[in-house]
């Protein structure tokens, strides 16, 4: 067997742990057609959780149901872009057999470092009319997705927004699935024209259980005929927090080591994995995060860091010398940015994996 585990961002694992049933209302969507609520789904939580997976599923079960898939990242000019695919599906469709299956459309070659100013943004929508006209006539439809809108341009997703509020009115089918950091979400539905987005079903993603992820491993581990002990297959579930990216870490580097031992893995080979995994994890989600924090803010998690469990803000604030007014401008900074979450009245606690163990390895100026 080759190895099945997937530690690359977005990519679709063989199997997807605690997420069974999360798609159901957007599949009966796909069914329904146009203004079906499953059409319009969020998908939050923090960075590792899993959610460019569960866009990926979502862009799979839709081709499977033969709808259009255009799959984008809200960096500058997404919106453009999404214009671009339109066009290239209509002009296909347009030359196309009555009959033929629609595949999905990556867009490329095509950006805007701007919104679309109005003139662009009636094109836009009447070019999306003509596609959607088009995929109606053939019993079909268009699913857009959008992934990171925590870091989009604020106009265009409004101009999205209104875009697409624009069609379902005209019982056109179109779907549209979103994917950001929680705050980021939250801060989107209260703004404006986007406000009728909060009909969307929004799906908050947490960590699988340490039982789902043991009894997965168990599964592979066994299915590939390796020699692991119970406690140690627990041990490793354990060191995954539950969370996707680092679920799939895990297993990668158990499997290599695997590999290296014959089908054998001892408590040094699963130590060294674990290792592995957390190393792996630090360099690409935790040090990417934290690549545009404050110093002040780096003072605040290091704070966090000292106690093994949810952090009180006023004890944060006893051990960084700030005032309630700046302990409280922290933390809304650093829950926009996903990296801690509220865990209850003034407490606090990280939302990335292995933040507290890295920042904990890491000595303070």
């Amino acid at each position: 067997m080759e190895n099945p585990f997937r530690p690359s961002a977005g990519a679709t694992p063989p199997e997807i742990i605690g997420r069974a049933g999360l798609l159901d209302e957007f599949a009966y969507g796909l069914r329904l057609g146009s203004g079906a609520p499953g059409l319009l789904t969020i998908f939050t939580g923090a960075r590792g959780i899993g959610k460019t997976v569960m866009l990926g599923a979502a862009h799979d079960l839709a081709r499977e149901n033969g709808w259009a898939v255009i799959s984008e990242t809200a960096t500058g000019g997404f919106m453009g872009r999404i214009g671009e695919s339109m066009r290239q599906l209509a002009e296909e469709l347009g030359n196309g057999p009555q009959g033929r299956k629609i595949i999905g459309v990556s867009a490329a070659g095509f950006s805007l470092t701007t919104e679309l100013p109005p003139e662009r943004q009636v094109a836009w929508r009447n070019l999306a009319e003509e596609l959607l006209r088009l995929l109606q006539s053939r019993g079909t439809g268009l699913v857009i997705t959008v992934d990171e809108i925590h870091a989009a341009d604020r106009a265009e997703l409004a101009q999205l927004a209104a875009s697409v509020q624009h069609l379902i009115q005209d019982r056109l089918p179109i779907g549209l699935v979103f994917a950001g950091l929680p705050a980021a979400v939250s801060d989107l539905l209260n703004e404006g024209v986007a406000t009728f987005l909060r009909r969307a079903d929004k799906i908050d993603l947490h960590a699988a259980t340490v039982r789902d992820v043991e009894a997965s491993f168990a599964e592979t581990f066994a299915a590939a005929a390796f020699n692991i002990s119970p406690a140690l297959v627990r041990q490793a579930s354990e060191a995954t927090g539950g969370y996707p990216f680092l679920i799939q870490l895990v297993g990668y580097f158990l499997w290599r080591e695997a590999e290296k031992n014959q089908g054998t893995l001892d408590e040094d080979a699963v130590g060294r994995a674990i290792d592995a995994a957390h190393r792996r994890n630090a360099r690409t989600v935790i040090e990417a995060a934290l690549s545009t924090t404050s110093p002040k803010d780096m003072d605040f998690l290091h704070a966090m860091a000292k106690d093994t469990g949810p952090s009180s803000t006023g004890d944060i604030g006893q051990r960084i010398g700030a005032k309630t007014n700046l302990v409280a401008n922290y933390r809304t900074r650093l829950l926009a940015a996903g990296l801690i979450e509220s865990a209850g009245y003034g407490k606090v606690d990280f939302a990335i994996p292995g933040l507290r163990r890295y920042l904990s390895s890491k000595p303070t100026d």
